[in-house]
């Protein structure tokens, strides 16, 4: 009986070391089969005429008080004693993974509600600003990333003709003489690159962005900086500056990462395969270098089931690596869920690691950006 009982562990075992050997193998095909839609790609109609005067195509903005995710904070969390001038234009990161269609439809549910949990949490720390503006968008499904096929341009494309009335409506309705800071993550930040490139550079507004956050996509430095019409922050206290970053642990495998983000192409229009990427650190507001756990005011810890969070402080450091990517070192002992993503990649957990440390950033920016005037 009991050498039965090693035969089976040792069968298991070994299934259980194929089935992860076909996983490192066939990672990426098996994916691109469980995400990329199979169906042909059909253009949206278009929005119509001042869309986005009409509220509900906000899932954040002015007046909706309590109703508003973005106003949320942590338990114990206490607001500054000055609220920041800045209006905040925040574009949600990928809530829809259908196969069904290649863009989301606006009125989703599950994609609403999933946005809606997400800006909870990543726009949470820009909410020192009396005005956030997050819109809803018809996103493109998250396999589009996924995949070479011309249908994922088209949906990236797609969701991108949304986001531009959209922040035209924005700028019209903050006053003139107010700083703008523009922040994004994943598909969010990839559109925002975009945006800063066709709104932003060689144009008056350039002069009243306090602060460009583009996380969780790659900036290239080579390829998408020239092209935004703003600088690096290499400084804490630098306004009218870019930051960015991309989160990984040790030890980490970024092969499927790299080849999702080298399907696209730079600003200018050139491959990104032979480029470095910008690595803002977090924890120090500049460029490049590290900084101990100690330096972390607070990360944020989810609770998804009850939709909050707990401030731990103290416990994730992090280093900008040769390659870009931001390193915090071996896993953090933190309970945060079983949303690691395979390579250690901690993309999801982008802003909530950094949560304090980027709060205190949007208002030394801002408040520097004040005293330039």
């Amino acid at each position: 009986m009991a050498r039965k009982f090693l035969y089976i562990v040792a069968g298991i075992t070994i299934l259980v070391i194929a089935v992860m050997l076909a996983l490192r193998l066939w990672a990426a095909k098996l994916t691109e089969i469980a995400f990329v839609p199979d169906v042909e790609f059909s253009a949206q109609p278009a929005l119509k005429d001042n869309a986005y005067a009409d509220p509900d195509m906000w899932i954040s903005r002015p007046g909706l008080g309590a109703k508003d995710p973005a106003r949320w904070l942590p338990p114990g969390h206490t607001e500054e004693p000055k609220a920041l001038g800045a209006a905040v234009f925040f574009i949600h990161p990928t809530s829809y993974f259908e196969r069904r269609s290649w863009n989301a439809p606006v009125g989703d549910k599950s994609a609403r509600d999933l946005a809606e949990l997400l800006i909870r949490g990543m726009a949470s720390p820009f909410n020192a600003s009396i005005d956030i503006w997050a819109p809803r968008y018809r996103q493109a499904t998250f396999g589009a990333f996924l995949t070479s096929q011309p249908e994922g341009r088209k949906a990236l494309d797609a969701a991108y003709g949304d986001l531009l009335p959209a922040f035209d409506q924005f700028i019209a309705t903050v006053a003139k003489d107010r700083p703008i800071v523009l922040a994004g993550h994943s598909q969010g930040a990839f559109h925002l690159r975009r945006l800063m490139r066709d709104r932003i550079a060689g144009t008056p507004l350039a002069d009243r962005v306090a602060a460009t956050y583009i996380i969780g996509w790659p900036v290239s430095i080579k390829h998408d900086l020239p092209e935004m019409g703003l600088p690096l922050c290499s400084g804490a206290d630098q306004p009218g500056c870019i930051v960015s970053w991309l989160t990984v642990a040790e030890p980490s495998d970024t092969e499927m990462l790299l080849r999702a983000y080298k399907r696209q192409r730079g600003l200018d229009g050139k491959s990104i395969t032979k480029t470095n990427f910008a690595c803002s650190n977090p924890l120090t507001g500049a460029q490049g270098g590290q900084a101990p756990p100690s330096a972390n005011l607070g990360t944020l810890v989810p609770d998804i089931e009850g939709r909050s969070g707990t401030l731990v402080p103290g416990k994730v450091g992090a280093r900008c690596r040769k390659d870009g990517f931001l390193s915090i070192g071996p896993a953090p002992a933190l309970e945060i869920g079983p949303y690691v993503l395979p390579g250690n990649n901690y993309h999801l957990f982008d802003v909530t690691l950094f949560w304090a440390n980027l709060r205190r950033d949007v208002a030394t920016r801002v408040t520097a950006w004040e005293a330039a005037q």
